[in-house]
């Protein structure tokens, strides 16, 4: 049979982007997915997802800066 093509279920046809996952994920379940890099956030706002990361999820590991000399 040329031309059929059987795919389990999640492993076929379009794949939603991130945003629209997210987007879903906030209108249907009520979950808010948001990076702290986010560029559509002010700092005060980066600054209020951050204290409520680390209040459920704890301190973020400290990130050291790697050099090229």
């Amino acid at each position: 049979m040329s031309g059929m093509r059987f795919a389990p279920k999640g492993y076929g046809g379009h794949r939603r982007d991130p945003e629209q996952v997210k987007r879903d994920g906030w209108h249907e379940q009520h979950m808010l997915a948001v990076s702290l890099d986010d560029h559509r956030l002010t700092w005060p706002e980066r600054e209020l997802v951050r204290q409520l990361g680390e209040r459920l999820y704890g301190k973020l590991p400290a990130v050291r800066e790697v050099r090229h000399d």
